[in-house]
């Protein structure tokens, strides 16, 4: 409401100093700019700005600082840059406001060049300017400069303290910050925020737990941002009843509305798997809306309730409760929220998992149709999907018309490539990803193993495996180990996977002694499958998997009394045979 009272104040005043032509009138001028930047209305500002006749140092602050404060930081910066042409001598709230848009800009440079013009010009260095400076240094990754300023200072506010913290924090440093934050005599709430949710960020969550019960004991009263940082700890941490503790003080004090602590809630229900809870968290929110009249209340929680919209859909998805978030995804488009890129990416994984091909393609037409510039992850999504939906040909098109290309987006490609069979067109890929200077991950490696067994590139497999070890320094994963067991049983070398097994120390995954069962089966080779057999045997005595892999090996070579044996051993023992596992080939 304020911005409308400005804007009607505004134009009030313009069109009667219009009228009367009292324009000239430098005072005049500034306070109607003044009013112009507080509504937002930076169009109007900018053409009354360049009316004004002579301006001095404060219309040009009035600007610059509004720019500034709406994000316009590089139109902002070229204000200032004119400013300097036209001799202007800027004041402590001008260069208070340029440093906001330098250390924004990541213009360190060019901050340092401020820095040196208000020790030129003598500028009144108060604590508010040192703290501008103090941010730029923080935010620009100068922290030796930050620190040494931060020293310097003979007076500190909270604000000089809670920047140096979130410095220390930034570059990683938990044990400077933390000694920072023991020092600070005066910690205010915002205080404890910055510290706890720097250690969630940085991954020092019991760290920040300990904070938050101290904090609890002898610190200020939670705020909303607390709780919303509390709760995203615990469901990090996947503790369900602190989480349900913590909702109950929420309702107790009647922040339960807050879009922010909403979301937190709802995102804590969702990663520990209780998805009823989430979904009353998420209708109450819906009963908010339809009691609240005000529209810029309703414009902020329309912000944060898309917010809430994605994370419900992305719980639903990932806790394997697709049709559910389908629906809801489905509801979210018709009532016109907006979608962010990562539930379009989780949406269009979960059609590729389930095999859904024509609503993937919905998806994909609707992206296109909000004008979403997909990005490489979303790219790598629904190469993904078109791939597990026997799609090869479309997976290729989306390859082929991506300008940028990482390593996950040349993973997905290559591995599409190797699960339909086509191996040589995957090493040819994997190639020229390496010749393009795209460093492979352990991933990437995994779908290059897997082409070359499905292709029979035995030499080549050799080849990469060791690559990847001795180039790339990526330890072996037991995928890694279990694609060179495969290739080698589908190249028939059954002998160098038994040296293979027991040359590299992984005679305790069982993953590797599947592979090997099931090419002994394949070549029907029942002593080295007896032999892999009573290996698996040991290492899961009580799984249904080793049993009918060799109960199959022996149903090849016509054994049934051998195949009767084995179900006798499974009831004797109690290993039940999960459905869809078949007594014979």
């Amino acid at each position: 409401m304020m911005d409308l009272r400005n804007e009607f104040s505004a134009e009030i005043i313009h069109a009667t100093v219009l009228k009367n032509g009292s324009c000239q009138c430098l005072h005049g001028a500034n306070y109607l700019l003044k009013l112009y930047v507080q509504s937002r209305h930076l169009d109007h500002a900018q053409r009354l700005f360049d009316e004004i006749p002579r301006r001095d140092v404060r219309t040009w602050t009035i600007i610059i600082s509004g720019f500034s404060q709406n994000g316009s930081y590089r139109l902002a910066v070229d204000l200032f840059s004119k400013m300097h042409e036209r001799g202007v001598v800027p004041n402590r709230f001008t260069f208070s406001s340029i440093l906001k848009c330098c250390s924004s800009l990541n213009e360190l440079r060019m901050g340092k060049g401020i820095h040196g013009w208000i020790l030129r010009y003598g500028i009144d260095f108060d604590v508010v300017l040192r703290n501008s400076m103090l941010d730029l240094y923080g935010k620009c990754g100068a922290f030796d400069y930050a620190e040494t300023l931060f020293e310097s200072m003979a007076e500190k506010d909270t604000v000089s303290w809670n920047i140096m913290i979130c410095s220390c924090l930034r570059i990683g440093d938990m044990g400077k910050s933390l000694d920072l934050f023991r020092r600070f005599p005066f910690k205010n709430v915002a205080t404890w925020n910055t510290i706890i949710d720097g250690h969630v960020r940085n991954g020092f969550e019991s760290i920040a737990l300990d904070l938050v019960y101290e904090m609890v004991e002898i610190g200020p009263v939670f705020n909303e941002v607390t709780f919303s940082i509390a709760l995203v700890l615990v469901s990090s941490l996947s503790l369900l009843e602190l989480g349900r503790q913590i909702h109950g003080r929420v309702l107790r004090i009647g922040i339960h509305n807050d879009g922010f602590v909403r979301n937190s809630l709802i995102n804590l229900y969702c990663k520990c798997r209780q998805m009823e809870k989430a979904s009353t968290v998420f209708q109450n929110m819906a009963l908010g809306y339809m009691r609240r009249q005000n529209p810029k209340i309703y414009c902020d929680e329309s912000i944060t309730g898309s917010i809430s919209w994605s994370s419900m859909v992305n719980g639903y998805i990932q806790n394997d409760r697709l049709e559910e978030g389908l629906k809801l995804f489905n509801t979210m488009v018709c009532e016109r929220f907006e979608v962010d890129k990562f539930t379009l990416t989780c949406i269009v994984s979960a059609c590729g998992n389930a095999g859904l091909l024509e609503l993937g393609q919905q998806i994909h037409g609707h992206i296109h149709k909000i004008g979403h510039r997909a990005d490489v992850f979303m790219c790598s999504s629904m190469i993904d999907m078109y791939a597990k939906c026997g799609r090869l040909d479309d997976a290729w098109s989306i390859f082929k018309l991506t300008t940028v290309r990482n390593t996950v987006l040349w993973t997905s490609m290559v591995s599409s490539c190797a699960s339909h069979g086509q191996g040589k067109r995957a090493i040819c890929l994997f190639e020229l990803m390496l010749n393009e200077g795209i460093r492979p991950n352990e991933v990437t490696f995994v779908g290059v193993l897997t082409a070359c067994s499905h292709a029979g590139l035995l030499e080549e497999g050799c080849k990469y495996f060791m690559l990847m070890k001795e180039a790339y320094g990526i330890k072996p994963s037991v995928e890694h180990f279990t694609c060179m067991v495969d290739l080698f049983g589908r190249a028939s070398c059954l002998n160098m996977v038994k040296a293979f097994i027991y040359n590299n120390g992984i005679s305790h995954m069982s993953a590797v002694w599947k592979a090997f069962l099931s090419s002994c089966r394949v070549h029907k080779n029942f002593e080295m499958a007896k032999w892999a057999s009573e290996k698996l045997l040991e290492l899961e005595p009580f799984e249904s998997g080793p049993y009918i892999l060799l109960s199959n090996t022996y149903a090849t070579n016509y054994k049934w009394e051998e195949v009767a044996k084995f179900r006798d051993w499974m009831k004797e023992r109690g290993v039940k045979k999960h459905p869809g596992l078949s007594w014979s080939s």
